[in-house]
């Protein structure tokens, strides 16, 4: 039905609010990157008008550090569309604060808490290989 798979994985040993919070922001991250990916808008029965979504299921998995920096690696090396977020993001208080503290990361060791994958399903399935779906 998709040619395009959307995998969003988040660091297992969080509090739950931060799950939540993660994924929220990355999910937003997916939407701008592929805007192709997003559905109408909805319209009730009146007529009013709402937000449009993604129009294709996200899945959401969870791991550990080395689990997203092995997702990483192969979204970069199959170039995937990425979105990260890092661990000292959360001590940020707004956008530009949260690029300083990236762009301060070991590009190739990031200390992920949560990341999203776009691309063609099979390039996304070894991305994730190995990690469960998030319960």
């Amino acid at each position: 039905m998709f040619d395009t798979k959307v995998a969003i994985i988040v660091r297992d040993d969080l509090a739950v609010w931060q799950r939540l919070n993660v994924v929220a922001f990355l999910a937003t991250g997916v939407a701008c990157a592929a805007p192709d990916a997003m559905g109408e808008p909805y319209v009730d029965a009146k007529g009013r008008q709402y937000g449009n979504m993604l129009g294709q299921p996200v899945l959401v998995f969870e791991g550990d550090l080395a689990g997203l920096q092995k997702a990483h690696r192969v979204g970069v090396e199959r170039e995937l569309t990425l979105v990260p977020y890092v661990f000292a993001m959360f001590s940020t208080g707004h956008d530009a604060a949260n690029r300083e503290v990236f762009m301060a990361e070991d590009a190739d060791n990031l200390n992920l808490v949560g990341l999203a994958l776009r691309g063609p399903k099979k390039a996304v399935d070894k991305a994730i290989k190995g990690l469960s779906l998030h319960h």
